[in-house]
């Protein structure tokens, strides 16, 4: 009797998932092209014309939507991609490493692949930043100039604060045991049923489900737990990937709350003194042209809640561009 009623219910949560999931791709389909880079494809979503060519790289666990409020504004001047890392969205898994190494060099063959031409103006929220500062060291011809908007830096693991790092530890080991129950609880249906509040409160803050749908997808889960889990690797590999030398940079510093964490306490009060006094301003000094701009009314997710900050940030380096 038991059995039969687990075998019924995983039935009926195996065709819950199926049916949502066919549902999925019809309400979301692909925004940009798939483009094969060895094996398997990512992702890549251009518009625009013009140059140079501005390449946008996404946080940690932000797909190429991410930039949905940011790209439009940049195509009305020039050449814009967006596109999702393995695992991401639209692109296919990778069982390779997740470093900033391996990520530059997957950018670099699916822009070569597509047809895209240097130079670019890169830029990278958050966790990207690091992957296009490694980008530069590997391709310093092919990079023009850069905006980091609210990016992270190298240095950052070792300089939180103790109780800020163990919460961030905490997150770690928490996405790692979701990580090896992902699939069971997807094909179930599980996942689905229980992040429907949470799917719900991120439709209203992004505006998209697209977003929200993408958390349950065990791809996504893994890569992005293998991804915060090389950090320190991906961290020795920027340290090692040398300046901007003289090209144009604008570092744009949220003002609202310090990495999306209200300051609040002692210990917020002294990682907002590092990021935004130390940290931020490290990251202006990687070129002699570099600038720092402060975006008081947004937090760290300045793609969704400032774009144009960001839009006339790239614009500002694009015409900077020429001119050198």
């Amino acid at each position: 009797m038991i059995v039969g009623l687990v075998v019924l219910l995983a039935i009926t949560g195996a065709s819950y998932q199926a049916v949502e999931t066919r549902a999925d791709a019809r309400r979301f389909p692909q925004q940009g092209e798939s483009v094969d880079i060895g094996g398997y494809k990512l992702n890549l979503n251009c518009t625009g014309e013009g140059s140079p060519t501005v390449v946008l790289e996404g946080g940690l666990a932000s797909p190429s939507f991410t930039w949905s409020r940011v790209q439009p504004g940049i195509a009305s001047f020039t050449r814009v991609c967006s596109y999702d890392r393995a695992g991401y969205m639209w692109s296919d898994y990778s069982p390779l490493p997740r470093t900033s190494v391996q990520i530059a060099r997957e950018l670099h063959m699916l822009l070569q692949n597509a047809g895209e031409k240097p130079p670019y103006v890169m830029v990278g929220h958050s966790f990207g930043g690091l992957d296009i500062r490694v980008y530069n060291g590997l391709y310093p011809n092919e990079v023009a100039g850069m905006v980091l908007p609210e990016s992270t830096h190298p240095d950052l693991l070792d300089r939180l604060p103790p109780g800020i790092k163990r919460m961030s530890d905490n997150a770690q080991k928490q996405r790692e045991r979701q990580d090896r129950i992902a699939p069971l609880l997807y094909w179930l249906g599980i996942a689905r049923f229980r992040s429907r509040k949470q799917i719900q409160n991120l439709s209203a803050s992004y505006g998209s489900r697209e977003y929200a749908y993408l958390n349950i997808q065990p791809k996504f889960i893994d890569t992005v737990t293998r991804e915060a889990g090389a950090l320190e690797e991906s961290d020795a590999q920027v340290k090692a990937s040398g300046t901007l030398g003289d090209k144009p940079l604008i570092v744009l510093t949220a003002g609202k709350s310090v990495l999306g964490m209200p300051v609040k306490g002692k210990e917020l009060e002294e990682l907002r003194d590092v990021w935004v006094n130390d940290l931020q301003l490290q990251l202006v000094r990687l070129s002699s042209r570099g600038k720092r701009i402060t975006v008081p009314d947004s937090d760290h997710m300045i793609p969704f809640e400032r774009p144009d900050a960001i839009v006339n940030a790239v614009r500002e380096v694009c015409a900077a561009t020429q001119l050198h």
